[in-house]
């Protein structure tokens, strides 16, 4: 079985688990890693459905004084849009909540990229959603790496991965925050 097939079975399985013990988390706690403490530009995502919420994540940082930038689809690729919280100034594409604006040209001022993910395994390896955006993007984003995951969503099992998935810095749950690399 090759490893897109692995994956997809995987993110299936993982879908339906995360969505049957589903608790309403906040993530807070990264608020106060010493990464985003420092940081003055900000990636972010508006999470959906039962992903990890970003809602206070993204509302904190914006009272904090830092740029916000959401991801909007363009293509295969993720463009970066600053987004000041005002939710009028973004649109619905697929249930996915995306800025409305022109992207930044300034990629190397990220210093902190909030990832969405279904698992994340020891390495710093993670399963996303499978449209492979944000592994795409990841290797252009020199900021520090984290996704955000419900307990039990980490997993000392290494997940299947191919040559271009992306290992992240740090993963967070609502309760601890976990680093992978120095």
């Amino acid at each position: 079985m090759n490893q897109n097939t692995v994956k997809k079975a995987l993110r299936e399985r993982l879908r339906r688990e995360r969505s049957q013990r589903f608790i309403p988390s906040n993530f807070n706690l990264i608020l106060k890693s010493p990464e985003l403490v420092a940081a003055s530009t900000v990636a972010s995502y508006f999470s959906y459905g039962v992903e990890p919420s970003t809602t206070d994540i993204n509302q904190a940082l914006l009272r904090d004084g830092k740029r916000l930038l959401l991801p909007r689809v363009d293509g295969e690729l993720l463009d970066w849009i600053e987004w000041g919280g005002d939710e009028s100034q973004l649109t619905i594409t697929q249930n996915l909540s995306e800025p409305i604006g022109n992207p930044v040209s300034d990629l190397d001022s990220i210093d902190v990229i909030i990832v969405p993910a279904l698992h994340i395994d020891q390495n710093g390896y993670r399963l996303g959603q499978g449209g492979g955006f944000y592994d795409r993007a990841l290797a252009h984003l020199p900021g520090w790496k984290i996704g955000l995951v419900y307990a039990g969503e980490l997993s000392t099992t290494d997940l299947p991965r191919e040559p271009h998935d992306i290992a992240l810095d740090a993963a967070a749950t609502p309760s601890v925050l976990v680093r992978f690399k120095s």
